[in-house]
Order: structure tokens, then sequence, then C-alpha cells
């Protein structure tokens, strides 16, 4: 089946499809199965040099990687996050990478949601000085504290999109996990299409499970096809754990960006 999906890009996250798999491996089948991206989580746990070699030689970008998991929320971790982002902006330029995933922490017991919230953009405003003129936007992520991240703080898109237009920096944009946001929220396309300018990654997975994207009870053929004809050009991660082989998901998937 093929869609009319405009411009949209997958990206395989090799560190979940292809879990325990070595990263040549992993990468390789990626690229002949007809996939020009992929991504990973933690850069400070690969070889670097052999990223940079995979993707010349498979002629495939690097969609997304992570920055380091320390807490926004916390003011006090604040220097330590963003001396975090300096080292991971250096890795992204090094392998081409355009875009950081950040997650915010967890919240913080005993202190009162606006004072968290405000503490999340004055951290965002400082990383968007580091991120200036790099050519990487780093993109925050909401996540469903129902199932996979009890605690966190982050799990409605609404208030991670109140907290982009608050930072007011094109360097800071939004990952909508079309996953996490089933559970947290519903109403995929009414969160998505008035907010897609404030969008810079999206990743996908089905539910329930957060296995292959042909499996649950979202419709991902539509929901691309409207994500497509928003105008949105840029990845869709592939960020789940197969049930069958993972050539088999990944095939099905990537006839519908044929």
């Amino acid at each position: 089946m093929e869609l009319s999906i405009g411009n949209l890009k997958p990206s395989v996250c090799v560190d979940a499809v292809f879990e325990g798999v070595d990263m040549n491996e992993a990468v390789s089948t990626v690229a002949n199965l007809g996939y020009r991206a992929f991504e990973f989580w933690c850069w400070w746990e690969k070889d670097l040099d052999q990223l940079r070699e995979l993707s010349d030689r498979h002629e495939m970008e690097i969609a997304s990687c992570c920055t380091r998991f320390i807490s926004l929320t916390r003011p006090e971790k604040r220097k330590e996050y963003l001396a975090g982002l300096e080292e991971s902006i250096v890795a992204a330029k090094d392998l081409g990478c355009k875009t950081l995933i950040s997650q915010v922490g967890d919240q913080v017991p005993g202190v009162d949601r606006v004072d968290q919230h405000r503490s999340l953009v004055e951290g965002l405003k400082e990383a968007a000085g580091l991120l200036s003129g790099t050519g990487v936007t780093l993109v925050i992520e909401p996540l469903n504290e129902k199932v996979d991240h009890p605690g966190y703080y982050l799990v409605q898109s609404k208030e991670a999109f109140e907290i982009i237009d608050e930072v007011d920096s094109p360097e800071i944009q939004v990952v909508f996990d079309i996953y996490h946001q089933q559970i947290s929220e519903g109403d995929l396309l009414t969160g998505i299409l008035p907010n897609i300018e404030r969008i810079g990654h999206f990743h996908a997975a089905g539910n329930p499970g957060r296995n292959e994207l042909t499996s649950g009870e979202i419709n991902y053929p539509e929901i691309l096809q409207a994500i497509g004809k928003s105008g949105y050009d840029g990845f869709i991660g592939l960020e789940y754990w197969p049930k069958q082989a993972p050539q088999v998901g990944l095939e099905q998937v990537a006839g519908w960006f044929r």
C-alpha cells in the first residue's frame, strides 16, 4: 500500500527495533530495506567513528539522537544539563545529526508545577543560546506516565507547546511521539495539525504494546497522510519493539513511503 504522504521521511530507531543487535548489522539491514535514515538514543554509549562510517557507507542520514538525561525541572541541575547539551551539540555536528531529543525530567515532589514549568522555560532559553547558529535543533519530549514513565513531568503535548511558545526560539521544538500521546491524550490529529510548525520530529509505535505500526488501534496510514498534507517534511522515527522479525514490520511500513 502506497500513501500520499508528501515529503515525510521515515527513520528507524535501531536501539529499539534492533535491540541487542550489532550496530553494523542493524544499520545495514535498515539500508537494504530501502530506508535512508536511522536514529538511536545515547551517543555517549556509541562508537562515533563507526556511526560516521556506517552513515557514509550506506549514504544514510542520522535523523536524531538524545542529549544527556539530566532534569530541567530542577534549577540546581541546570548547569549540568547545559554542559551535557554542549557535549551533545559537538557530537551531533560531528555526526551530521540535526536533531537532539531531550527528556525534561521527573516531577519534583513538593514543588508546585508552576515553578517546575518556569524552570523548564528558563533552562530552555539558556539552551537556545547554545544552539543558536549550530544548525542543531533541540526537541523536548512529552511521555505517557500511565504505562511507561510514571512520575515523568511533561505528559501533555499541550503544555509542551506552551513551553515552546514561551521559550520563543526556532532552535527549540517538540518531538511528538504518537504512541505516547495516544495513551496520554488521544485526539491525535487535533493535537498535531494546529501545532505542526512547533513539531521538529515524530516518533511512532503501535498501541497497545509499543510494537509494529501495523498492529493496534492507531490508524497510521490516515495519520501519516494528514501529517504529509500539513506541509511537515521532517522525519517520522519508527521507535518500537517488534513482535516479529524486525524486517517484517519495516518492509510493510517502507511500502507506505515509496
